[in-house]
């Protein structure tokens, strides 16, 4: 919710980035509006400025020409000579014109009465030298004895100077006005302009500052981005060490579960015991397969699920998986089979593994949602080029089939057809899920076809490279021939902290005739290495004093040994194979282990084929009221020299946990109560006291005070290990009686 301000902020700031766009580009044209209109009306005040310069000086010319009028007329006068009167004529002319233009400018009325008077007075100039012109003709001269000594004519040379004065004046006000006018208007639009740009400024302030604060925000909420970013990461983290704890918490009496419910299915049993180890097979193997489709959603959420390509024949893969489920088809009745198309090439190039997934997937829930009829597949070719051909894959059935309705929600996680289904049929609702992420990976996709009551298909497509040499069909690996043939000089260093599983691991290696050594943590391995030859080192990963991944990392690069290391954790995480394949090791195998997978692993790092016998022998198992020997002695396959070795380190490492335990509890060290508690339930597992302590050892992991509750679990652990003890040593005793 919290993008969503801000994203409305975003768009408000984009808003406001336009608008004061729009802003600015008014004031701008506003102020070169103005500018352009006071420079236009400057420019016509200063040609007004002009006119009236030229009018003040036409006004200086015409009071000189009408004075040197009359002095001319009064020359022509004192010497009877015409001759000054010539050009009289052209100056009042000129005096006319200029009287007319300083008329046509002005719209003063005095003035205007002013400048007519001096026209007419220009014109009784003209009139005079008219009158003297003729006098001149008809007399002979042009004095009169009057017109020099006229005190009239004095008094207008008198009128046009004082009348030339005031209109002199009256211009020279007109022209500081207009000055004054100018001088306004400028200062008028210097004002105007500079608030227009002091408006630009604020706006671009404005804006700046906007545009800073938009920084700061989005600095804020990148920080806050990488806050949230390091708390997700953290989260991821403590899911993937919730997953990895959970893995190995799980895996491990897994591991023995299935392990030697493996072993004990080879014996000979009676029918009663073949049913119940049959049983205690499949939960184990249903609670594994829960664990692995978690364990495969959560690589695929981290990003770490790989596709690794390899050279694979898809008939075999299409027979072998065929033959995983015959079986179980004919357990319910149901013709199970499969067809593949003959113009496909066989051997093709992908990840094989990742494919009879996938098809084991739609297989078992087609058998397991089918109660009569028939489960098909069908291989067919889709599209094919020179190098690359698209694989088509139909699984069909003609079981409970899916709502409509649900077809859209069937490869969603935690989710199947109907509510009903999982309480009928079980299941986490993960596996369609990690289907289609898987396909997908692959380049492919997968649909749906069904009708409730009629069937269900899936269809889906991933496109594989041809293999550039066509190989026979592959046929799978037979373990046993392995095994049956293992007679070599191999030799292999086990290294694991826990009792139980360096005997689990004892009894594998020798029905194989490998020779082996164990030493309980890293740092024994390393020294272990600098003094002797090995051909083959299995680690386990989690180990006091120096743990797996170190040890490795001592071997490599200060040993500087090449050796095989195979990885051994309970650990089956996203990245976890990756992770050992970093620090130096060669391969890896999650807990529980499967008898064939680890025979496969260290026959592939250079065991020879070479025949080994075995023998079955079946005990009776001795009945007592807290330890369960079934377990052990499964394990054992009769072997009483490894019952008396567990039996013995049961006897004498237990006591010391117990009391570890009590005194961590006394002393309010729940770290160690949590660490004393996880031992106990490995330890106890060999004498099949599991069952009995697992319940009350699980609650004493999670206390963080001393309170009742946990005062009765613990006493109930110590008088169950207590009475178990006992019995224990009775065992011993009878072992040790038994003659090898």
């Amino acid at each position: 919710m919290k993008n969503i301000p801000s994203v409305m902020g975003n768009k408000r700031f984009a808003y406001l980035i336009i608008l004061t766009f729009i802003a600015d580009s008014l004031l701008l044209i506003a102020i070169q509006f103005n500018s352009a209109r006071n420079t236009k009306a400057l420019i016509h005040n200063n040609n007004i400025l002009l006119s009236e310069l030229r009018s003040s000086n036409h006004l200086r010319e015409i009071d000189r020409d009408i004075l040197g009028v009359e002095s001319r007329i009064r020359a022509s006068i004192a010497t009877n000579d015409t001759t000054h009167l010539e050009g009289i004529d052209q100056k009042i002319s000129q005096i006319e014109n200029f009287l007319d233009s300083l008329s046509k400018d002005d719209a003063d009325e005095e003035e205007e009465r002013l400048i007519h008077r001096l026209s007419v007075l220009a014109m009784e100039k003209k009139n005079t030298k008219e009158k003297l012109l003729r006098r001149y003709a008809d007399l002979g001269n042009m004095d009169d004895q009057t017109s020099i000594a006229n005190p009239r004519a004095r008094k207008i040379s008198n009128e046009i100077t004082s009348i030339t004065a005031k209109i002199y004046e009256s211009r020279q006000k007109h022209m500081v006005d207009l000055s004054n006018r100018s001088e306004e208007m400028g200062r008028k639009a210097k004002i105007y302009d500079m608030t227009l740009l002091a408006l630009l400024v604020l706006s671009g302030a404005i804006i700046g500052y906007h545009i800073v604060r938009q920084f700061r925000r989005q600095y804020i909420l990148i920080q806050e981005l990488n806050i949230a970013e390091k708390k997700a990461s953290i989260a991821a983290q403590t899911k993937e060490n919730f997953l990895a704890n959970m893995s190995h918490e799980i895996r491990t009496p897994l591991s023995g579960i299935l392990g030697f419910t493996n072993l004990l299915q080879k014996r000979s049993l009676d029918e009663t015991s073949s049913e119940f180890v049959s049983s205690i097979q499949r939960s184990g193997e249903n609670l594994m397969t829960i664990i692995n489709d978690i364990l495969d959603l959560s690589k695929i959420e981290a990003g770490m699920m790989r596709i690794t390509p390899g050279i694979f024949s898809i008939n075999g893969l299409i027979d072998s998986v065929e033959t995983l489920f015959l079986e179980r088809a004919k357990e319910k009745g149901l013709q199970i089979s499969s067809t593949v198309d003959a113009t496909i090439p066989d051997t093709l190039v992908g990840d094989a593994t990742r494919l009879t997934q996938i098809l084991v997937n739609l297989i078992g829930n087609a058998i397991k949602f089918t109660q009569k009829g028939n489960v098909n597949v069908e291989v067919y070719r889709k599209q094919q080029t020179e190098k690359q051909v698209v694989i088509g894959f139909k699984v069909s059935d003609t079981g409970i089939g899916i709502d409509k309705e649900k077809l859209n929600e069937v490869f969603e996680r935690f989710n199947q057809g109907e509510d009903s289904i999982t309480r009928n049929y079980g299941g986490t609702g993960l596996g369609l899920s990690i289907v289609k992420s898987l396909i997908l990976l692959q380049n492919g996709n997968i649909e749906v076809i069904s009708e409730q009551g009629k069937g269900t298909t899936f269809h889906f497509y991933i496109p594989y490279d041809i293999a550039q040499e066509q190989l026979n069909k592959v046929n799978p690996v037979n373990t046993d021939y392995f095994k049956d043939k293992s007679k070599t000089p191999l030799r292999v260093l086990v290294v694991d902290d826990n009792a139980i599983n360096q005997s689990l691991m004892k009894h594998l290696l020798k029905q194989w005739n490998i020779d082996f050594d164990i030493v309980s943590n890293g740092l024994e391995a390393v020294e272990y290495l600098k003094n002797n030859d090995s051909d083959l080192v299995l680690m386990d990963i989690q180990m006091p004093q120096m743990d797996g991944y170190a040890a490795t990392q001592q071997i490599r690069e200060v040993l500087k040994l090449d050796i095989p290391i195979i990885a051994m954790t309970a650990h089956a995480l996203a990245g976890e194979r990756e992770r050992c394949l970093s620090r130096g090791m060669n391969e890896y195998i999650s807990k529980p282990i499967k008898e064939e997978e680890l025979f496969k692993l260290i026959s592939g790092f250079g065991l020879e084929n070479n025949r080994v016998s075995k023998t079955d022998t079946q005990e009776e198992v001795p009945s007592y009221q807290y330890i369960d020997l079934s377990y052990m002695q499964t394990i054992s396959g009769g072997d009483t020299t490894f019952e008396k070795t567990v039996t013995q380190q049961f006897i004498d490492n237990i006591p010391q946990h117990l009391k570890e335990l009590v005194l961590a509890y006394e002393d309010k060290d729940f770290s160690t109560v949590k660490l004393r508690a996880h031992d106990l339930k490995s330890s106890v597992a060999i004498m099949g006291l599991l069952p009995l302590l697992e319940e009350k050892l699980e609650f004493l992991e999670i206390i963080s005070r001393q309170d009742q509750p946990s005062e009765e679990a613990l006493e109930t652990v110590r008088n169950i290990i207590t009475s178990s003890l006992s019995e224990a040593e009775k065992f011993l005793h009878q072992l040790q009686n038994i003659k090898p």
